[in-house]
């Protein structure tokens, strides 16, 4: 019942692989061994036997109750789709904190457009060259050439099998409207929101360790080792005056895209202390991918 009711996720499929050949190995008679080797890979079968679904069905009819769950939990198992979420918040909200959190929960792969930009560029991709030829002229890539390497990179087998996190991205309206257009669709939408002053306090508190490249706060996670803070650095860009105009830029796109997204959207509390957070995103993500089990 637990393997029907999550078919969603890799790692539940993945046991289920292996149980479904372990009974195999195990079976005294070849009843069990047809349909064990039917819904194996291919290229992991170890009987030499190439059977075929007629012959599983055969099995259903010598025993009805094991096999047709048997064939139920690997139709589950082909039919399953990878998880797809999206995670929005302003600057200093903890996406970060909380996208690493995802990805232990739920295995999916973590992707933001920086990111996935850079390594297609690197790999020059028809789009990586059209947006190389972008970041050299010193020009912003256009949402058209973002969203197909955005496409591209949900197309890679990691994403198709283990699912994936896009982290702040749509930021825009037509961004959201072109992912939607490309057949790109989610699971579930997260918002963390939090209050403006309590992100211009956690902005201009950070500081930058330039050797580890660790992020701490003055206030509310300061350094212990007093050589660390001696060579602390604060961003250019972390200043009350900046981080204003960032949210502002953040506030007038955020609302728009969380209605292309408002079947699946879930606002957790951005304040509290990182596991209280992870937790309510976690309880949030379960419902909603229970719910288009």
């Amino acid at each position: 019942c637990i393997l029907r009711s999550t078919p969603r996720f890799p790692r539940i499929n993945k046991s289920f692989r292996k149980m479904v050949r372990l009974l195999a190995v195990l079976a005294a008679t070849s009843s069990l061994l047809p349909v064990a080797a039917a819904f194996s890979p291919p290229r992991q079968q170890p009987w030499g036997l190439s059977p075929s679904r007629t012959e599983a069905a055969e099995v259903v009819r010598r025993s009805p109750a094991f096999g047709s769950w048997i064939l139920r939990a690997a139709s589950s198992d082909a039919e399953a789709s990878p998880v797809g979420i999206i995670i929005a918040g302003a600057p200093a909200s903890g996406k970060g904190t909380q996208c690493e959190g995802i990805v232990k929960d739920y295995g999916v792969v973590h992707l933001s457009t920086g990111d996935m930009l850079r390594a297609a560029v690197a790999a020059g991709t028809p789009v990586g060259v059209s947006a190389k030829e972008y970041m050299d002229a010193g020009k912003l890539v256009p949402d058209e050439v973002i969203i197909g390497v955005v496409r591209d990179r949900l197309a890679e087998s990691d994403c198709r099998s283990c699912g994936w996190l896009l982290d702040g991205f749509p930021r825009t309206p037509g961004q959201a409207e072109a992912l939607a257009s490309a057949g790109v669709s989610a699971d579930c939408f997260i918002y963390l929101d939090v209050p403006d002053e309590v992100l211009v306090e956690r902005v201009v508190g950070r500081r930058t360790d330039p050797e580890t490249g660790k992020i701490y706060h003055l206030t509310f996670s300061p350094p212990d080792d007093a050589e660390v803070v001696a060579r602390l650095v604060h961003r250019s860009d972390d200043t009350e005056e900046k981080v204003t105009v960032r949210l502002q830029q953040f506030h007038a796109n955020v609302d728009a895209v969380r209605g292309y997204y408002e079947d699946i959207a879930v606002d957790v509390d951005g304040t509290s202390k990182p596991d209280v957070v992870g937790k309510a995103i976690k309880e949030a993500v379960s419902s909603k991918l229970g719910a288009k089990a």
